[in-house]
């Protein structure tokens, strides 16, 4: 399949493996890679720009194929060393970025310079217009449904993609609840060139992460993600579980009065616990509504095969007869 994203990153299928904390490893991204999608390795994963100049060489031994690098723009007190990190990227000759958080158009010169090609996350049509603006050659755009942080605006992608379509000339890919053939199709005819997967690409095989959360994915339904942070306006889609009901109980209890702080325990540092040692009650971790279409552990292989079979079936057979077309062996 052939769509202005697969030409612009030089992919075979337009699906993006989107950047996960302390899941981007090189497993991943090479894994979706070797699939025939767009792999990503989460930079700030990787602590150091050096250790991430490591986890591209070592992705490198793992695929021939394209792969990028998400690197997350957050506001701190003491912010990461994104110098370095773009150094590392730009000298590592990645030729594909996933930028997200805030604007990225500081770092936008260095990149283009190397020929690097800039996909920017965003979860409005204001935002997206802002890096089709200042450079960026795509968008991710973020609907409600999206794990992570869905922005303020709570508009799904139903009406997101075609509202980004009618409004960009950039291609953009639609993030958030993507799993299915069915939903790449459908996000073609609202206007996306492709899709953005997250929480689907967790419960994988080759996704380095604990059993016990692939478990949880396949247990969960669509109604199990909670809505945290959101009075301070840092609103985050995480899976349910006990450690999010402590927080949403601060939350109820303190309401105008709370701060980052009173929550920390439940959302500071409790990834390693989760992804790495299995607690699955140890605070709030990103995670999709699209955890209700999760059914199974297959292969990057298999469920990228999986999707692409799907969508081909619908466009070929199952829309060309309500379009009145004969198709091959029907």
């Amino acid at each position: 399949m052939k769509t202005r994203i697969t030409e612009l990153f030089g992919i075979e299928h337009p699906i993006i493996q989107g950047g996960m904390h302390m899941v981007g490893y090189a497993e991943m991204a090479a894994a979706v890679s070797n699939a025939g999608g767009l792999g990503i390795i989460t930079g700030l994963t990787q602590g150091t720009p050096e250790n991430l100049a490591k986890e591209i060489a070592r992705c490198r031994e793992m695929t021939d194929k394209p792969f990028g690098v998400n690197l997350t723009f957050l506001p701190a007190v003491t912010p990461p060393d994104y110098p370095g990190f773009v150094e590392a990227i730009i000298k590592s000759g990645v030729k594909a970025v996933e930028t997200a958080g805030n604007n990225p158009a500081k770092w936008l010169p260095g990149l283009k310079d190397a020929g690097i090609k800039v996909i920017h996350k965003c979860t409005s049509v204001r935002h997206s217009l802002k890096a089709e603006a200042i450079g960026c050659d795509a968008v991710s755009v973020d609907g409600f449904e999206c794990g992570g942080h869905p922005g303020e605006d709570d508009v799904g992608n139903w009406v997101l993609l075609p509202r980004a379509a009618e409004e960009l000339k950039i291609p953009f890919v639609a993030s958030g609840g993507c799993a299915t053939g069915s939903q790449l199709v459908a996000a073609l005819a609202l206007g996306a060139e492709g899709v953005n997967m997250g929480t689907r690409f967790m419960a994988t095989k080759e996704a380095p992460i604990h059993q016990n959360v692939k478990d949880a994915l396949v247990k969960a339904t669509e109604l199990d993600t909670r809505l945290i942070m959101r009075p301070l306006r840092n609103t985050e889609r995480v899976l349910n579980n006990a450690g999010v009901e402590r927080l949403l109980e601060k939350e109820r209890t303190l309401g105008d009065k709370i701060t980052f702080a009173d929550i920390a325990p439940e959302v500071a540092g409790v990834y390693p616990a989760i992804m790495k040692d299995g607690d699955m009650d140890a605070g709030g971790w990103s995670c999709g509504m699209v955890a209700g279409l999760i059914h199974d552990v297959p292969t990057v292989k298999e469920l990228v095969d999986r999707i692409m079979s799907e969508a081909d079936e619908i466009i070929t057979h199952r829309l060309a007869k309500f379009a009145g077309k004969a198709t091959v062996g029907a």
